[in-house]
């Protein structure tokens, strides 16, 4: 297995798919992406273009950009539906904020795709393809549509995986299943193939992807250009461009993880929100942020839900603090078999700003004292914990971000693994 997988995520016909969403929220009976249909222009005027197209409208020859007036001619009984603009960006939103609810590590290309570094979630799942299929049908249930999932070791196979066999599949490319899966395509499969290029490789008597790879890259280069050099490295699985992580100014931090089976033992739940509070502290770590409400989420298996949060008096960065505040907020929660477990955090402050200590932080116990009557011996073991917790916290940091998340584990968590 690669040591570094990326996945592409790309909606199913997204105008289509969201307008069919759209309808069916409102009480239509009818489901567009099940029958001829189309999302764009105008059926009365025969004006515009087709944005989107049903499988079915696919397969009588309708094209993406094709005339309104043309596609009806090949399908008379076309069901033409006016494009929703403002609806569609609410539906790319949601997309990208459930991805980002599984992680950070997301880059945003359009309005219905994505890539996400799979690696910082790899300890979380049993494998990339189960890892997938879960987030597949996780946006299949709760938001409505379907979405195809490409898995690789560098961004444009993950890409060209993606467009395999539709819809709602998962495939893998790996640079090292190439000559099987991408080779014997057509040359105009390849990624950023245009019209243009691909007559010209076809001159050139090339035809298929490997027949592009296997060329000299110098030839393909007199003839196409810096783009000729790029298909071709495309065609032989170089890409050295990395997911590139999109930071904005954040209310919150959480993450979870849908599980492969229904959880209904206490210790078998709390091995994983352990897990979970170390991705989400070492989340606030890195976006220089400390939590002042701090939270459990619960889907249980019926898919009802359950949360419930707490507020604390000084905000948090610690690992260890936000286990044992979603550990102690779990055992009242624990009625139903569990799909899915998540930590959340909010009431974010810049880890610099200042707040107010209490009395607690100098160790009285909370009692009614002059401050300057604390015993010191307390005070400085407290502030001493925090110390050593602040410099364990960073050097999980420093290990994890060298060899990836998963590599190094607490105590507690190889404790709970033994007694499985």
């Amino acid at each position: 297995m690669p040591d570094n997988i990326i996945f592409h995520i790309d909606v199913n016909s997204a105008f289509l798919s969201w307008s069919a969403v759209k309808m069916l929220e409102e009480g239509s009976d009818i489901d567009i992406r099940n029958i001829d249909a189309i999302v764009g222009g105008d059926s009365k005027t025969r004006h515009g273009i087709v944005l989107a197209k049903s499988m079915s409208a696919k397969a009588k020859g309708i094209s993406t950009a094709m005339p309104v007036a043309k596609a009806m001619g090949l399908c008379p009984d076309l069901y033409i539906v006016s494009p929703d603009h403002s609806y569609y960006k609410m539906m790319s939103d949601k997309f990208i904020d459930l991805m980002r609810d599984i992680t950070e590590d997301i880059e945003q290309v359009s309005i219905d795709e994505c890539y996400m570094n799979y690696t910082g979630i790899s300890d979380m799942y049993e494998s990339p393809v189960e890892a997938a299929n879960i987030i597949k049908d996780r946006i299949k249930r709760e938001l409505g549509f379907t979405v195809n999932i490409g898995i690789s070791d560098v961004k444009v196979l993950a890409k060209m995986a993606s467009d395999f066999k539709k819809p709602d599949r998962v495939h893998t490319l790996y640079k090292c299943e190439i000559e099987e899966k991408m080779w014997p395509l057509d040359i105009r499969d390849l990624y950023m193939a245009g019209k243009s290029s691909v007559e010209t490789l076809k001159k050139l008597g090339i035809k298929t992807i490997g027949d592009l790879a296997k060329a000299p890259v110098d030839y393909i280069e007199d003839h196409i250009g810096n783009h000729g050099r790029m298909l071709w490295e495309y065609a032989n699985g170089i890409d050295k461009r990395v997911v590139e992580r999109q930071r904005e100014e954040i209310k919150g931090v959480g993450n979870s993880i849908t599980l492969a089976r229904d959880y209904t033992k206490i210790e078998d739940v709390l091995h994983i929100l352990l897990k979970l509070s170390e991705k989400v502290a070492s989340r606030l770590r890195k976006d220089k942020k400390m939590a002042k409400t701090i939270g459990i989420e619960l889907k249980y298996n019926d898919f009802s839900k359950v949360s419930k949060q707490v507020s604390v008096e000084v905000a948090t960065d610690s690992s260890t603090t936000i286990y044992e505040i979603v550990k102690e907020l779990l055992p009242p929660l624990m009625v139903k078999p569990i799909r899915l477990i998540g930590v959340r955090t909010t009431n974010l402050i810049k880890e610099d700003e200042p707040y107010q200590m209490t009395l607690f932080d100098f160790g009285n116990g909370g009692n009614e004292a002059d401050v300057s009557k604390v015993n010191v011996n307390k005070s400085s073991s407290r502030l001493d914990k925090k110390k050593k917790l602040k410099k364990l916290d960073e050097a999980f940091d420093k290990i994890n971000d060298k060899y990836g998340q998963g590599m190094i584990s607490r105590a507690s968590l190889m404790e709970d693994e033994n007694e499985r």
